[in-house]
Formats: structure tokens, C-alpha cells, sequence
């Protein structure tokens, strides 16, 4: 067979870059902001969770206006240039009310967060690794506590500790880790097998580093929708106890606590219901938005 030895010439540098596909480099978290930016949603959801914050923080402060300060002759004024969103029977302000009551409900929410990454990622984590008998038991125990209704835990509370946040909050720590500690079980046993997991394990890693190093890293995607998920839940827990009374003790006021004063003058003063309401509402979707935007943006079969 013939052939022309200059058909077989090594290309040149210059031929070798126009024939080169450049994409720019990037890390997985980079990669995941990238995709999350695109989602309209999600940023405004991001956006609104930001604004929430800086107001339940430092709105407080800029107002003239205390949040149990009582003025009987502003008493159910409706919304106005002077007071907002108007003023509750006792006439306080509910604008600032509505802020200060963010800082407890966010407060509850970032602590049942809080609650649910310790606990529950470190419990789900060794009960998926370790399997057999121990993840049995653990799991069992993780069973039981489910299956109990957070609201016995506060009745049983306030019979030691009263009705109160206390409650509330050590409510959240008995109960709220247990279904992070099943999802994270759960991805431990599908990971725990993998390549770069056996690889630690030939290479001479403990089981403690090959569990918290290598696996636990792999399931931060799922862990961080969870928490995300996690966090409306908590609020509005936090909000039906609080509007039953078992929340927050006046004057301190939730925005649980804001609904349930509300509640009775509903016919007549619509407006002290719409705001406290409104606010939950608006923090939950947002939550939720910022949610299903992670869930999406973290999904490995997307990415490009």
C-alpha cells in the first residue's frame, strides 16, 4: 500500500490550539452557584430570606418604636403613614412587632438546622456505615422517636419546664434530627461502596476519616436540601405551638403569637391577621423555592 509520508506530519502548536475546545474551569460548588444563578426562583427566594433577616436584625433597632410599647391611644389603628402595618388593642406597633416576632421564628428555624446537622448527620452517618445489628437498633430508636407527635413532647414539657421557647426548643432537640438521620443513612449505604471509598480503605484510612472525610462530604447535596426543607418546617412548628398557645409568653412575640391575638378580632380588624400571616407565608415559599433550586442545582446528572 502507498503512501505519502507528509500526509503523516506532526501538527504545529499553532494547529494543535485551533483544533483545542476550551471550556473554563471550574469547581463543583462553583459549578452548582452557576446553575443555582439561572433559576429565577430560587434567587428570588434566596433574595427574600436575605431581606427577611436584615430586617429581623436591624429593624428593630431603626425603629422609633419598642416592640411591647403600649399606647392606648393608637389602640387597633388600622395601617398608616405613622404606624405601618396599624396597631394591635393595646396599641402597639405591629410593624415592629412582625420584626421582632422574625427573629424568634428564624431563630427556631436555624436551630432546628443547627439540631439536625449535628445530630442527625453523625447518627445516620455510623448507622448506615456500621450496618448490621448496630444499624438496627439505632434505627429502631430513630423509629420510636418519629413516631411519637412532637405535641406530646411539649404537654409532657410544660409539665416539667413550662410553656415557653425552652420548650419549644428542647422539643426540636429530641425530635426534629430523626428524619435527617434516616436520609443520611440511606446515603451512606449507597456510598459506602463506591471506588474512592474502597480506595481510602486499601490506603489504610480509619473508619472514622473514611466515614467523615470521604463519604459524609459526597452526601452534603442531599444534607443541604434537607436542611433547607427543614427550616419552613420548624417556622410553622414553631408558629401552630406558639398560636395555641404553648409558644412564647407575652410579651414576646412570635409571629404564632401575633396570629392567635389576631384571631379574635378577625371580623372587625382583618389587618392584625394579614401581616403576622403573610410573613410566614412569605418565609416558607421562599424556603421553599430556595429548596427546589439547590435540589436541582445539585443534581450531578446536570451537570454540563
Amino acid at each position: 500500500m502507498n503512501y505519502n509520508p507528509d500526509d503523516f506530519l506532526p501538527l504545529t502548536l499553532q494547529e494543535k490550539s485551533s483544533a483545542e475546545i476550551m471550556r473554563p474551569s471550574k469547581t463543583y460548588w462553583a459549578d452548582v452557584w452557576s446553575r443555582l444563578k439561572t433559576d429565577r426562583l430560587a434567587m428570588l427566594g434566596l433574595l427574600t430570606i436575605t431581606v427577611i433577616i436584615l430586617f429581623a436584625v436591624f429593624g428593630p433597632m431603626l425603629s422609633r418604636y419598642s416592640y411591647d410599647e403600649m399606647d392606648f391611644n393608637f389602640s387597633n389603628e388600622p395601617p398608616s403613614l405613622i404606624h405601618w402595618f396599624g396597631c394591635d388593642m393595646l396599641g402597639r406597633d405591629l410593624f415592629v412587632r412582625v420584626m421582632y416576632g422574625a427573629r424568634i421564628s428564624l431563630s427556631v428555624g436555624i436551630l432546628a438546622s443547627i439540631i439536625e446537622l449535628l445530630i442527625g448527620v453523625a447518627y445516620g452517618g455510623i448507622s448506615g456505615f456500621k450496618g448490621g445489628k448496630v444499624d438496627d437498633v439505632m434505627m429502631r430508636i430513630v423509629d420510636v422517636i418519629y413516631s411519637v407527635p412532637a405535641m406530646i413532647y411539649v404537654i409532657l414539657l410544660m409539665v416539667v419546664v413550662g410553656p415557653g421557647l425552652k420548650s419549644i426548643f428542647i422539643t426540636l432537640g429530641i425530635s426534629y434530627w430523626a428524619p435527617m438521620a434516616r436520609m443520611v443513612r440511606a446515603e451512606v449505604m449507597r456510598l459506602k461502596n463506591e471506588e474512592f471509598v474502597i480506595a481510602a480503605r486499601v490506603t489504610g484510612a480509619s473508619p472514622s476519616r473514611i466515614l467523615f472525610r470521604h463519604i459524609i462530604p459526597n452526601a452534603m447535596g442531599a444534607v443541604l436540601v434537607t436542611l433547607t426543607f427543614s427550616v419552613p418546617g420548624a417556622i410553622f412548628t414553631e408558629a401552630f405551638l406558639s398560636f395555641v398557645g404553648l409558644g412564647v409568653s407575652a410579651p414576646m412575640a412570635s409571629w404564632g403569637v401575633l396570629s392567635s391575638d389576631a384571631v379574635e378580632a378577625l371580623a372587625v380588624y382583618p389587618y392584625q391577621l394579614f401581616f403576622p400571616a403573610a410573613a410566614i407565608s412569605l418565609t416558607i415559599l421562599a424556603f421553599n423555592f430556595l429548596g427546589d433550586g439547590l435540589r436541582d442545582a445539585l443534581d450531578p446528572k446536570l451537570r454540563k
